[in-house]
């Protein structure tokens, strides 16, 4: 669930108040709380186009994997 404090909420807030950033997603793989993410936004505007970015993402990482394995 992105709304609401999430596991790692602590560390999204440190990266967030580090960067002086505007929004923020975290994820853990393995870490000591197990799997998890956190996102903060001070604007609820980018919470509503971060499933279009997070899908872009995901296709470029997929496309560096399939030149990495055709490589």
């Amino acid at each position: 669930m992105t709304i609401g404090p999430g596991k790692y909420d602590d560390v999204a807030t440190s990266v967030r108040e580090q960067t002086e950033a505007t929004a923020v997603i975290v994820m853990i793989f393995g870490g000591d709380k197990g799997n998890g993410f956190s996102v903060q936004v001070e604007d609820l505007t980018l919470m509503r186009i971060m499933p279009a970015i997070l899908r872009e993402l995901a296709d470029k990482i997929e496309q560096d994997i399939k030149k990495g394995i055709d490589s």
